[in-house]
């Protein structure tokens, strides 16, 4: 292997994905234990007074958004909590005074944020099967709103991680933004049950559109056009990665 470009990024990665098992109970450990109480309250005692949703029970409509809840949260802390720990800890300066370039630098921090957004996510799937056996209508849709989710919240984290400049900075966005777009994101209700203002207000939520086309994938039914969905959420993904590159190259928190 010669390609001192693909040597960087592979040492990157490797260096995210080793953290990530090394320290299981922080990194996935959490996750598996939240969404289990999910399933066994809102799905086992709720569920059962909820009845079906869609021709789904409540359990089994419960998987797709609580597996894109577990995949949201890491991707987007993993890379703003590595990449901002990196630049407190000027470990970053030794990446940044190297013949890596910023592209290869971002790949490799967005690499572990989706190799841990999609460890979580299949744990908390493989949790599920123990509340009720998930059906998959259409998986190519299924991995590809699982793949453009954790690629954008990896981006958002890294965003996040370049204006950071105190640790406090890097839990302000989970709390007040990727909690309340969760919650309202159609987890653990659907759209069609909402009054016509408040589903026109949901509309305005981008996590709607992922959870409800990765529950296309598990359901075969969806409350927004799937293709349209996927378009969006493309567009949002590569306008992203211009924004951090541009950041990037012009050294937006990492010169001081």
């Amino acid at each position: 292997m010669s390609n001192p470009l693909l040597i960087g990024f592979l040492t990157m990665l490797r260096k995210e994905t080793v953290r990530i098992f090394r320290i299981w109970t922080q990194t996935i450990l959490p996750s598996v234990v939240s969404q289990t109480l999910y399933f066994a309250i809102f799905g086992g005692i709720i569920g059962s007074r909820v009845g079906q949703i869609g021709g789904s029970s409540y359990v089994a409509f419960l998987v797709p958004g609580l597996v894109m809840m577990a995949s949201i949260t890491n991707a987007f802390s993993n890379v703003v909590g590595s990449f901002f720990g990196s630049k407190f800890m000027r470990s970053i300066d030794e990446i940044l005074v190297s013949p890596m370039k910023p592209w290869v630098m971002m790949a490799g921090y967005l690499s572990g944020g989706m190799v841990r957004g999609l460890a979580c996510s299949a744990a908390v799937f493989l949790v599920s099967i123990v509340f009720v056996r998930p059906h998959v209508a259409h998986p190519i849709p299924l991995v590809f709103f699982l793949l453009i989710t954790c690629l954008i919240f990896s981006l958002a984290g890294f965003l996040n991680g370049l204006f950071a400049k105190k640790f406090d900075d890097i839990g302000i966005i989970p709390t007040f933004v990727l909690t309340p777009l969760t919650y309202l994101g159609g987890v653990f209700y659907s759209l069609d049950a909402l009054p016509p203002f408040w589903r026109t207000v949901s509309y305005a939520n981008p996590v709607v559109y992922m959870i409800d086309g990765f529950r296309y994938g598990f359901t075969g039914m969806a409350a927004t056009p799937v293709l349209g969905s996927a378009a969006v959420l493309s567009l949002v993904a590569v306008l992203l990665i211009g924004v951090n590159l541009i950041l990037l190259k012009r050294g937006t928190g990492l010169k001081n």
